[in-house]
This record gives C-alpha cells, structure tokens and sequence, in this order.
C-alpha cells in the first residue's frame, strides 16, 4: 500500500508545474540600485549580477513595484551592463552566531577581520531577529554595575533596559564606552561600530580586546567607506548576535556606535530608492528603522538572559533635537547626554546629569539612594544654571540656600562624577560613596 502512495505522490509531483524560476535581467543601473524585470523573490533575498570579466557583484532584493524588482548592490560600481543575467542566491541572510565569536572581529557579512581563521560557529540567527512576546519578557528589575560611578548611582542602569548616549564629537563618547565595555558586568560584550572612520575602528578596537575583555567580546565593525547595505546589515549582525546570547540564558552588553550612521545608510538607501525627504532628508523608512531596531534589545523571556543596550547618537551641531535623537529618545527608556562644556574643563565622563535619565531607575533602588541622587542632581542644576553668576563673582552667600549648598559641596561633587577611564567604580561603592556625600544634606 506504502508503495502504492510512494508512486502515485511521485506522479503528481512530476505533473505539477515547474516553480517559477528565480532569474532576471538588469534593465537600468546607476552605480547603486539595479532594477531588474520582475522574477518572484521576496525583499531580503540575496542576488547575485553578472560582471562581464569579474565576479558576479552580490545584491540585496530592497523592494518589488510595477513589475521590477529593485536590488541595492553591496559593493556600489560594479561594472554592470544592461541585460546582465540576475539570479537568486539565497532568499535571506542569517548570521552565524556561537561561542566561536567570542574574542573575534567580524565584517557584515561574518568574515573576519583580526586575521585569524574564518570563525566556526555552530548555529544561525535571523539577521532581522525573532518577533517576541512583549508580554512574555522579564521585568527590568536588578540594576546593573556598569563599572561608571556616575552613572551607577546617579542614573543607575538595569538588565535589560536600552539607553542612548547623545554627543557631539570629540566630547569623550567613545572613552565612556570603552569604560562600560570593560567593567560591565555582563556575560558577553557585543560592539557594532557602524559607519566609522577606519583608523578609528582598528585603535578602538585593539582598546577594547584588551585588559581580558576578549574572551567574552564580539566586534561586529564596518567602516565609514562601505556600502549603506553593509552599514545596515553590520547593525543588525550584532543585534543578532547579542539575541542568540540572550536566548542561551546570557546576559549581554550591546554597544551599537552609531545609531546616527545607521540612520544615514538607511536615508542613502531611501533617497536612491526614490523614497521622499522629510526632516532633515531623512526618509520616513529611515526613522522607522530606529525604534524596529531598538526593540530587538531588551530583556529575554522565561529561561532567557538579557539584552542591555547603549546606542550611540550623534547630535549634529551638538543640536538636542535632530530627528534621529528625537526619535530615539521617544522609545529608549533613558539617555546620557554628554556635555561639550563639562569635557571642555576636562570633566569626564561628561555626563550632563540634569539632562540625562534613567526611566527605570526608580525600580531599581531603594529610597535612600532615590533621595539621595535626587538631591545630587538638584545641586548640579543649580549650580550649573548659576556658573556664569558664579564666575563673575556675582554670588553673595546667604541670599539662596540652594546655590550656597551647591557651591560649598561643588568640589567633592566634580570630584565624585569625574573618574579615571583605568579605575573601574563598583555599584556598591557608587551607592556608598553617593550616600556618604549627600548625608549632610537635608534636601
């Protein structure tokens, strides 16, 4: 009977029409996008473009409209002509993930690039990761040593939660993240330097692999000389990454430096598209990716670790409310705003306390320490807002009890947020050393 069944499946099979063949031509090319005649594929799908004399140039399925197929190439340039054959290689690209990537630096598409052996890694992980329940995940309750004093006990971080740092250049950002890259205490420290300059890239990332911290870090980098498709799928490798951590039961450390540059690829990517400008350029495909792409951090359901993220921004101009931090901002649940005037007086970390939050911080401490970061960071708003005063000798003791006990306590508190990259600040001693300098404070 089995026999019977096994012939009469393998007759219907061969009567079956042929599945539609997954191959096109080129019919117009501008050095980025190729549009092709339309062959059934889904957006996502890899491609790969004859070369006439080279090797076929590899491109990613962006979009399908009236009748075309639009691939955005890897490798802008390449020397396509019109009618080249296009053929679907794959129909999506999942990342190799596994203990084998611990102590590694890898390009967007997994390749190496310490100069070591290509990395053997047991399993796969959606590039653009697993949906998840968000009823399902563990509450942000246990605060989270960052090994940054200020930032412990002042604006004190949970496992799990996704914060952003907002900076200008050359204001300490990638110091700061340097610190928090050795002295968190997490499983496994995932870096994506996205769309940076290459000497950058190979100084921070030597900076990082040191002093032990290889063995439980992955460097996913692609520089600033990429393609924005390369730019975009090195963002989301590490997001992969750091969820197939999570979803072992580790709890990971997620630097994503920059979100701004993964924006920018996404507006290269829009605008060649043909997709229109709205603020500041920006498309709204490249806003919307911001938060999809936050939303993969967080903590893990049951049996899951965590993924605690910091997401660089870059303030143009130093300016507050470009689009990418505004909508940044909307969804993360905190930020650290680094502050050119603090780093100018060699203040660093430069944290801007009064400007930055910690949204979960109040689940996470007791109401000693609240009250007495409350009133550390009322003393550095009232002191910050009255330095000008304050530097013009304008400031006579005994007219505002506020600025007189803000400058009475201004050198132990400069003294308290500001820290040696080298001297890593446990949680415990942050708390104690807060409480200590604030006990003589009665509001």
């Amino acid at each position: 009977m089995n026999a019977v069944l096994d012939d009469l499946g393998r007759t219907l099979a061969a009567l079956a029409p042929p599945a539609p063949r997954a191959e096109g031509r080129v019919a117009q090319y501008d050095g980025l996008v190729a549009e092709t005649s339309g062959f059934p594929v889904s957006p996502g799908a890899v491609c790969e473009i004859d070369v006439d004399g080279d090797s076929p140039a590899r491109a990613a399925v962006m979009r399908f409209a009236r009748g075309a197929n639009h691939l955005l190439l890897e490798e802008p340039g390449a020397a396509i002509r019109p009618g080249a054959p296009v053929r679907v290689v794959s129909q999506g690209v999942e990342a190799a993930v596994g203990d084998a990537l611990l102590g590694r630096v890898v390009d967007a598409d997994g390749r190496p690039l310490d100069g070591q052996a290509p990395v053997a890694t047991a399993g796969l992980w959606p590039m653009k990761g697993r949906p998840r329940n968000p009823l399902g995940q563990h509450p942000v309750d246990r605060p989270l040593d960052v090994g940054v004093r200020a930032i412990n006990a002042a604006l004190t971080v949970g496992r799990g939660q996704r914060l952003g740092i907002i900076a200008g250049s050359g204001v300490g950002k990638s110091v700061l993240i340097e610190m928090m890259a050795h002295n968190t205490d997490a499983d496994v420290v995932v870096v994506g330097l996205i769309g940076e300059r290459a000497r950058e890239v190979g100084a921070f990332t030597r900076a990082i692999m040191r002093n032990g911290t290889a063995g439980r870090c992955t460097v996913v980098a692609t520089p600033a000389d990429r393609s924005p498709l390369q730019r975009l799928r090195a963002a989301d490798r590490a997001c992969a990454i750091a969820e197939s951590f999570r979803a072992r039961g580790r709890h990971v450390l997620l630097i994503l430096d920059s979100l701004t540059r993964v924006a920018h690829a996404r507006r290269e990517v829009g605008l060649a598209l043909g997709e229109p400008p709205t603020a500041k350029g920006y498309p709204a495909s490249a806003l919307s990716a911001i938060p999809a792409l936050i939303e993969r951090a967080g903590p893990g359901g049951p049996g899951e670790g965590s993924v605690t993220a910091f997401f660089t921004i870059l303030a143009d101009g130093d300016d507050p409310d470009d689009p990418v931090v505004d909508t940044a901002r909307a969804i993360l649940d905190g930020h650290l705003v680094l502050s050119r005037a603090l780093a100018q007086t060699g203040h660093f970390p430069a944290i801007d306390l009064p400007a930055s939050v910690s949204r979960v911080m109040n689940d996470l401490v007791d109401d000693a320490h609240r009250a007495a970061a409350q009133r550390l960071r009322r003393r550095v708003a009232v002191y910050m807002e009255n330095r000008d005063l304050l530097l013009m000798g304008g400031h006579t003791p005994g007219q505002d009890a506020e600025l007189d006990a803000a400058v009475r306590l201004w050198p132990e508190i400069r003294a308290f947020l500001t820290q040696d990259m080298t001297q890593p600040a446990r949680f415990e001693e942050s708390v104690a050393a807060l409480t200590r300098l604030m006990a003589e404070e009665p509001g």
